[in-house]
Order: structure tokens, then sequence, then C-alpha cells
């Protein structure tokens, strides 16, 4: 396990042994991993990853069931061909490693991948969700960013963004109890600064007993204790998405 200075718990859960069902492809300067549902559609969801890269495939696993639900499922490479996080890497080195990677500078890349969805996919909606440093990068955009419709902020580093009150889209905020990396005062404190400022709809959601990570790195079958709540929380991100796409 990771040592005791490591400022991000995401190594807990389960790598899926997992191959995907979608294609990768080339979108201008960004690789990107797409899945498209067997009927037509002109509702899209932009993936966005954690630490661990694009290429996790954890991630995609949920890009696929995002496309099985009806939507042209994307995860494009945010860190743009820099080298994702190992475990094998020391967590002293990780804030070094994140200074080149900053989850509030990704709006070139989105603008690329909204142009693509919209001119090569036939996409008018389109929405986005992210896990833990693509959790935190929802935030930004839904505080930036007028072309997306909706978001879903899965443990997503509350602390990256300060301002959480001007909120431009309808977002959906999951966390874990148990998460080491959010406490609870700090969804609390969130939880006081929406409900005072915020003009668009937003739910924020604790799970029982959940660690960072619980609804895209926990393995059904090797937790069985936490089934309902992964669950539920995939479930949760599919009906928000499916409310305002």
């Amino acid at each position: 396990m990771a040592n005791e200075l490591r400022p991000c718990p995401c190594d807990i859960g389960d790598k899926f042994d997992y191959g995907g069902r979608g294609e990768e492809v080339q979108v201008e300067h960004i690789k990107a991993y797409v899945c498209k549902p067997p009927a037509s559609t002109d509702k899209a969801v932009i993936v966005i990853h954690d630490i661990f890269g694009w290429e996790l495939p954890n991630t995609r696993y949920i890009a696929d069931m995002l496309a099985t639900n009806g939507y042209i499922a994307t995860c494009p490479d945010f860190f743009v061909g820099q080298e994702a996080w190992k475990l094998s890497n020391d967590w002293a080195t990780f804030d070094d490693w994140l200074k080149t990677r900053s989850a509030g500078k990704i709006d070139k890349e989105v603008d690329v991948i909204l142009k693509y969805l919209k001119e090569q996919c036939g996409a008018k909606k389109i929405g986005v969700v992210g896990f833990c440093w693509g959790g935190a990068a929802v935030q930004h955009l839904m505080l930036k960013n007028p072309h997306l419709q909706a978001g879903v902020s899965l443990y997503g580093v509350i602390k990256f963004f300060a301002d959480t009150s001007s909120f431009l889209h309808p977002t959906f905020f999951i966390f874990g109890e148990k998460d080491e990396l959010i406490p609870l005062q700090q969804i609390a404190v969130l939880e006081q600064k929406l409900k005072q400022n915020c003009k668009v709809d937003y739910e924020v959601k604790i799970y029982p007993g959940q660690t960072h990570g619980f609804v895209h790195r926990k393995r059904e079958d090797i937790n069985p204790q936490d089934k309902p709540y992964i669950e539920e929380g995939r479930k949760d991100m599919i009906n928000w998405l499916n409310k305002y796409l």
C-alpha cells in the first residue's frame, strides 16, 4: 500500500479485468475512448478519468455502461499524453506530479471534445461525469462551461475549488461517508454554500459506509456488503443524466 504521506486514497479498490466495447480515436491533439449506443442518439456524456488516466479499465466500464443506457460516451485523455499516476510511484512526489495536471485547466481539451461530439457524432445535449480528479474537473466545468447541460461529480476533491456557488448547470454530487480525502465537514460546508447561492438544481448525496472511489473502483463480487451502494451510485448517476439531458 501507499505510504502514510499519500494525499489521495485512490489506490483502494480493484482494477477491473475489462477490455471495453468501444474504440480509441484521435481527436485533434487528444486520444479518446468512445463507445456508442446501439440506437442513434443526440445525447452524449464526457467521462473524466481519475489520476490513473483514460486507459483505466474501470473508467471504460462506466463509459460502456453509459452507452448501454443510450448515450454516446467518451473518455478522453485529459493528461494529453503525460503519464497517469502509477501505484508504484512514491506518494511524496504526488504534489509535483499534480502541478502539470490541473483539473481546472482542461478547457481547451473539453472544447475540442465538444466540437467532435457535435460535428462528428451529432450530439446536441452533452453532460459530464468525473471521478476523484475528474470529479473536481466536473465542478470546474459546471462553473465555467456554458455548452454542457448537466454534471455528476463523483467524490470530486472539494478543496480544489473554493467557489461552488455559481454553477451554470444542474450538478449531482456523490460522496462516500468514509472517504478519507473528503471529510464530512467539507461536504457540509459545500451544501451550505450551495443552499445559499446556487441558482440551478443540485443534489448532494452521501452513501453510508462507502470509501473514496466506491462507484468505479470497487467490484461488487469482491465487496458484497458494498454492492447495494455501488449499484445505487451508478443508478443515481444515470438518473441525473436522464433527467437533464
